[in-house]
């Protein structure tokens, strides 16, 4: 006989959400923690990068992840190949491969990501300041002087350093 697994519905703007530093900007919203939901431990939620912002290069050394583009367009970079993305466009992102997403629009660029297993929503939460529903965005900030060890400590094998 096989158990039955658990179910989860998250509402729009219901997950934990986080405002993020430059040079992302914009916003996380964790939709289900991989900390506490499931066998499989996979991680998932929704992320807006602002007009002319960027998600530096970085990889996962013991993650694999999935982004879904659903508004916008931009460019994202793989292993140094650059290709566009538009809504519809799906990356997946293997063990140490290096991805880095460019948003040069004035437009806000959004995704979904799935990170298996989870723990992008601890580094989002160690990095942005809470964000509750319908409020301003607030003025640029930077990251923590200690970016580079809260990613060694949560889900990044690699990442580049510029501002």
């Amino acid at each position: 006989m096989t158990s039955k697994g658990e179910a989860i519905v998250v509402q729009p703007d219901a997950g934990e959400s986080y405002w993020q530093p430059v040079p992302a900007n914009g916003h996380a919203e964790v939709k289900i923690a991989g900390r506490t939901f499931g066998d499989n431990r996979f991680a998932t939620g929704v992320q807006v990068i602002a007009a002319n912002s960027h998600i530096r290069a970085h990889s996962h050394d013991a993650n694999e992840e999935i982004l879904f583009f659903f508004e916008g367009e931009g460019r994202v970079e793989v292993d140094g190949a650059s290709h566009d993305v538009e809504p519809g466009t799906t990356v997946f992102a293997g063990h140490n491969v290096e991805h880095k997403i460019i948003n040069e629009s004035e437009a806000d660029l959004k995704m979904m990501w799935v990170l298996m297993p989870g723990g992008l929503e601890d580094f989002f939460q160690a990095i942005g300041r809470p964000r509750a529903a319908d409020e301003p965005a607030p003025e640029n900030f930077p990251r923590p002087e200690n970016v580079a060890e809260i990613e060694r400590a949560t889900v990044f094998g690699t990442a580049d350093q510029e501002a």
